[in-house]
C-alpha cells in the first residue's frame, strides 16, 4: 500500500544503499582530528571512541537507550535494576571525558525512569549546570496514570570555563495581554504576522515538536530525536566550526543540525540502517537547509508556519 499523500517520512531505497554505504566508515585505529570531523561512524561506540583523538570535541551530545524495552532496527534494549543502568551508562560516559576539550558542553537525555541514574554518573564526571526539560507532546494518553509527555537533558560542563550564548536561543513568543507605556509596546513589537515578544531561554522547553510523519525530518527510527532541539543545543554551546559528536546517533539529527548550523560533526551509530538514514539526511540537506520551527533566526512556538511563512513573503516584497 502506498504512503499517504502527506507522508513525508524519508525512505531509503535500494539502488541507492551502495553509495550510501560507501560514506560511512569504521575505527579500527587511531585517527587525527580531521579523519573523524563530518563522519558517521558505524560502529559500537565502544569500539570507536578508543581511537578518537584527545581533546577535540567542543560539544558531546547523548541521547542513549533509555532504560526501557525498545527494539533499535536489529539490536534490542531491555529494562536493567537502577544500578546496573548506572553502572552502563558510566561505561560508556567515563570514555567520552577524554574526548571533551577543557572548555566543552556536554548535554545527556534521559526520562523520568533514567534520569536519575543519569544525574549521578554526571556528577561523577562533569559540573551539572541544569536540567532541561521538554514537553514531548506526541503519544496516546494513560487511563491509569499521568500520561508521559516530557523528557530531561542534563546540561553539563567539564569545567566553570564554557561557552554559552543565550542570544542565539530566544523563543518567539506571541503576546496575549500587550502591556504599553506611554502608548508604545512595552518589551514585546508588532507587524503584519501579530504582537510578539523574543523571549529568553529557559529550562523548560514547551516548543518542541518530535518528528512524524508529515514533517520531511522524519525517519523510521523509533526515538527520533527533532532538529529544533539540536539547534536549540548546539546554537547554545558551540561557535561556528566547532567539532559537535554523538555517540548515539540514531538517524543522524545532530549531524544534520550541526552541518545545517556550520558546524563539524562525528557521530557513532552501530546499527548500519540508521546510519543510511544519516547518510541519506546529510546528502539531502541542499534540498533541505531549513530546520523546521528555527526561522530568521529565532525559535518559534509551535503552530505558526503559517506565521513564519507570511514573515518570509513579507520580507521577499520589501
Amino acid at each position: 500500500m502506498p504512503p499517504a499523500a502527506r507522508n513525508r517520512t524519508l525512505m531509503l531505497q535500494e539502488d541507492e544503499l551502495p553509495a550510501l554505504r560507501r560514506k560511512l566508515q569504521r575505527l579500527d585505529a587511531a585517527v587525527p582530528e580531521a579523519s573523524i570531523r563530518d563522519s558517521i561512524i558505524c560502529q559500537d561506540c565502544m569500539e570507536a571512541v578508543p581511537h578518537m583523538p584527545d581533546a577535540c570535541v567542543d560539544l558531546l551530545f547523548v541521547d542513549p537507550p533509555y532504560n526501557l524495552r525498545k527494539q533499535f532496527s536489529n539490536t534490542s534494549f531491555s529494562p536493567r535494576s537502577a544500578e546496573d543502568y548506572m553502572a552502563w551508562c558510566d561505561s560508556w560516559l567515563g570514555q567520552m571525558r577524554r574526548l571533551l576539550k577543557p572548555d566543552a558542553s556536554v548535554y545527556i537525555c534521559g526520562d523520568w525512569r533514567s534520569s536519575a541514574a543519569l544525574q549521578q554518573v554526571c556528577e561523577r564526571h562533569f559540573t551539572i549546570q541544569n536540567r532541561i526539560t521538554f514537553e514531548r507532546e506526541k503519544g496516546r494518553g494513560a487511563k491509569r496514570n499521568w500520561k508521559n509527555a516530557s523528557e530531561d537533558i542534563w546540561f553539563c560542563t567539564v569545567s566553570n570555563d564554557y561557552y554559552f550564548n543565550a542570544d542565539a536561543v530566544k523563543l518567539r513568543r506571541q503576546v496575549i495581554a500587550p502591556y504599553r507605556s506611554n502608548g508604545k509596546p512595552k518589551d514585546w513589537n508588532e507587524d503584519e504576522t501579530g504582537r510578539f515578544r523574543l523571549t529568553h531561554p529557559s529550562n523548560v522547553w514547551t516548543d518542541i515538536s518530535i518528528p512524524f510523519w508529515s514533517m520531511p525530518e522524519n525517519t523510521p527510527h523509533p526515538t527520533q530525536k527533532p532538529e529544533k532541539l539540536l539547534a536549540k543545543i548546539i546554537l547554545a554551546s558551540s561557535r561556528p566550526g566547532d567539532l559537535v559528536f554523538d555517540p548515539f546517533a540514531g538517524s543522524g539529527t545532530t549531524g544534520v543540525t550541526a552541518k545545517k548550523l556550520g558546524r563539524s560533526f562525528a557521530m557513532i551509530e552501530q546499527e548500519e540502517e540508521y546510519c543510511l538514514y544519516a547518510a541519506k539526511r546529510i546528502q539531502e540537506i541542499p534540498q533541505r537547509p531549513h530546520i523546521q520551527g528555527y526561522h530568521d533566526e529565532v525559535f518559534w512556538e509551535r503552530n505558526t508556519l503559517a506565521l513564519q511563512k507570511q514573515g518570509t513573503r513579507r520580507g521577499e516584497s520589501s
